[in-house]
């Protein structure tokens, strides 16, 4: 394997997998419990601007975490688990402006977005749709092609 290997399609799908489903019980939680905590600790009918509120912030939610997490970190936590991460293609780490528009481009063409992986299976850089379109690639960790080359 080649130093910091481009990530293939597998490691890619299955870590925006632990991704959605993890955003699901975040926005499930922010969109619900603040909701019944108010008429809980309140006890009164929780107000329009407040359940307003709570689901503007669960709708946010995605697009603010894929945005800070490939900003600060270039990995979200399914990245994380799976040893990928995502950089800009002279290797350096994406700007606020390129993560940002990265996952909005994400969140509002999601099935483009998918379609746009299987591009990895024939790109020398495995890089998807909009990875050619903002410029980055996702390379796999060093921790992780330690541990994938040590024996069991």
């Amino acid at each position: 394997m080649q130093r910091n290997a481009y990530a293939g399609l597998v490691s890619r799908l299955v870590a925006l997998l632990v991704d959605v489903a993890l955003l699901t019980l975040t926005a499930l939680a922010i969109s619900t419990l603040p909701e019944l905590a108010w008429q809980e600790v309140l006890v009164r009918p929780v107000p329009g601007w407040f359940s307003a509120g709570v689901t503007v912030a669960a709708a946010l939610l995605p697009w603010a975490y894929f945005t800070a997490c490939w900003w600060l970190t270039g990995q979200t936590v399914g990245n994380l688990l799976f040893g990928v991460v995502v950089v800009r293609s002279d290797g350096q780490e994406l700007s606020f402006l390129r993560a940002a528009a990265r996952s909005l481009a994400g969140l509002l063409l999601a099935p483009l977005w998918l379609l746009g992986l299987l591009a990895v299976l024939w790109d020398e850089r495995r890089r998807a749709w909009h990875d050619r379109i903002f410029r980055t690639v996702v390379r796999y960790t060093v921790k992780a092609r330690a541990a994938r080359s040590q024996p069991a």
